[in-house]
């Protein structure tokens, strides 16, 4: 008899061989490892991403245009017809149900968002993003060949489902791709296509329209995502750190003592399941299968938990609210009231300029300065705190100005610093949580920072101005909510935070050097009758 650990075969040193490379084969990063096709390097996942999210918010720009969007057929007092035009004037919508369909797509975004983050433990995510993907392109061309409000409207709701898998899974990923010392410059890259694709969106529906038929535009954006669907599924999907590869039925890494390189690659898991007899792998294989489905919502609730508790996570999250709350409104509101205080005569365009610009240069810098800073969640606090109380300042000022081009100046200064928050406040969420809590740690930010930011910020604001009746007074106490925001972000600079995507590293670094103990424990339990074998 050998000794050993009880009930276990002591490895032969080929199979320690066999373990050892298994381990550094999980340390390879995820763009780097020979099994992922050799042209899908991370630069490209990270354009791929940027195309996508840039299509997402061309579609929300596009059904806010004029010409997508359109007008009723109007009449004037001596009887002269003007016919309606785009959505609300072929459907003969009112304003409440036109404003429903800006909307709607959140209806299925909050819904789809945590259940495909859910759903990342069970299957592999590259693939949900496929599926993802296949519903956004289905629906949107299904808008297209809608025939009523309702119709229309429940398209709209599963572009919302179609989104949802994407901006659950999609950061993560570049998270895991991006070198080192630029992750927080890449989800800058990422995050700028919010603002690029919106006022892209305006450019594309209201030529559409004109020039075409509403329809066409829809259309047209399920043409240009399409391909992208299909990559989803014909690609041989990534892995994303924290996860255990779907593809290894017998891999038993969970969610609480999966290691980060086990996650990232096959290699090492296949290595050790060649070990294991095949009898035993596949029953083991059924069992947590079987497991795996009827313990899918309570593990949801417990993750749930972990997040709700995690303070560095809420007082994130909680900041995040407040300032989408004057962003939401901002870019409903702001034309109007830019045209009622200081006479714009294209506001549209006006407030569509400074937002384009300054989203682009303000997201970009801000990854950039986090990297220069140290990229850690203390240094990425202090930036949300500062940026977001200086803008404040800018745009505050701004709105008190009587001149026009007084007010552009300052004010495209203060939308400068405050979209410098993107990239830090994303940064936050998907460091401050184990890997595998990723997904729904985005998701249920996105989920956050909609129904109690944005969504309700336009119809408060239009109250408050109902109210008072006075725009540069209604701008000013909206703008006085960024403070409040600042001063949250401020309070996470003292709290103990640990970054988790970073320790896990560590400590695969350190258990690749140490005993294969924790590995072994793990076969123990897979396969019980393996030691009393001849």
């Amino acid at each position: 008899m050998v000794d050993g650990p009880p009930k276990l075969i002591s490895p032969s040193p080929a199979s320690n061989s066999l373990h050892i490379v298994g381990l550094e084969m999980a340390k390879t990063p995820i763009g780097d490892h020979a099994s992922n096709p050799s042209w899908f390097t991370p630069k490209r996942l990270l354009i791929i991403f940027c195309v996508i999210n840039m299509l997402n918010y061309v579609d929300r720009g596009a059904i806010a245009s004029n010409g997508v969007n359109g007008s009723l057929k109007t009449c004037s007092e001596s009887g002269v017809c003007t016919p309606g035009s785009g959505i609300q004037g072929d459907f003969n919508l009112s304003n409440f149900q036109d404003g429903v369909l800006s909307s709607a797509f959140m209806v299925g975004l909050l819904v789809a968002s945590p259940i495909f983050a859910s759903l990342a433990k069970s299957h592999n995510p590259f693939r949900l993003i496929g599926v993802g993907l296949s519903f956004w392109t289905f629906a949107t061309a299904g808008c297209g060949s809608s025939f009523d409000f309702w119709s229309i409207a429940i398209f709209r709701m599963l572009v919302g489902v179609g989104e949802a898998s994407f901006v659950s899974l999609a950061a993560p990923f570049i998270d895991d791709n991006a070198p080192v010392t630029q992750k927080t410059a890449w989800l800058a890259m990422f995050y700028m296509c919010i603002p690029t694709g919106i006022a892209l969106g305006y450019v594309y529906g209201g030529f559409v329209g004109e020039h075409f038929n509403w329809r066409y535009a829809f259309w047209g954006e399920a043409i240009l995502m399409l391909p992208f669907a299909v990559l989803g599924f014909v690609m041989k999907p990534l892995q994303l750190k924290g996860f255990a590869p779907a593809e290894s039925k017998n891999a038993t890494v969970g969610p609480e003592t999966e290691g980060p390189g086990l996650s990232n690659v096959n290699g090492g898991v296949l290595i050790r399941n060649e070990l294991i007899s095949n009898n035993a792998s596949n029953k083991a294989s059924k069992s947590r299968g079987a497991f795996k489905m009827c313990n899918q919502f309570p593990r949801f609730l417990i993750d749930m938990k972990m997040l709700l508790l995690d303070k560095v996570y809420v007082v994130n999250v909680l900041g995040y609210v407040s300032y989408n709350f004057v962003i939401g409104a901002y870019s409903y509101w702001g034309p109007k009231a830019g045209y009622n205080i200081y006479h714009m005569n294209n506001a549209d365009m006006t407030f569509g300029g400074i937002t384009i610009v300054c989203g682009i240069l303000g997201t970009l810098a801000g990854g950039y300065i986090l990297d220069c800073m140290d990229a850690t969640i203390s240094n990425a606090f202090k930036l949300l705190s500062g940026a977001t109380f200086l803008g404040a300042i800018f745009c505050f000022i701004s709105f008190c100005l009587k001149g026009l081009y007084g007010f552009i100046a300052l004010f495209s200064v203060g939308e400068l610093l405050v979209f410098a928050t993107q990239a830090p406040v994303n940064y936050v969420c998907l460091h401050c949580v184990r890997p595998s809590l990723r997904p729904l740690s985005m998701a249920m930010s996105t989920v956050a920072i909609h129904i109690f930011g944005d969504v309700p910020s336009s119809p408060l604001v239009g109250i408050l101005q109902d109210h008072v009746n006075n725009w540069r007074e209604t701008t000013l106490i909206l703008t006085s909510v960024l403070f409040l925001a600042s001063g949250i972000w401020f309070l996470g600079v003292f709290l103990d935070s640990v970054d988790r995507f970073k320790l896990d590293s560590e400590n695969q670094s350190v258990q690749s050097k140490a005993t294969m103990k924790p590995l072994l424990e793990g076969e123990d339990d897979e396969m019980p009758d393996t030691s009393t074998g001849p």
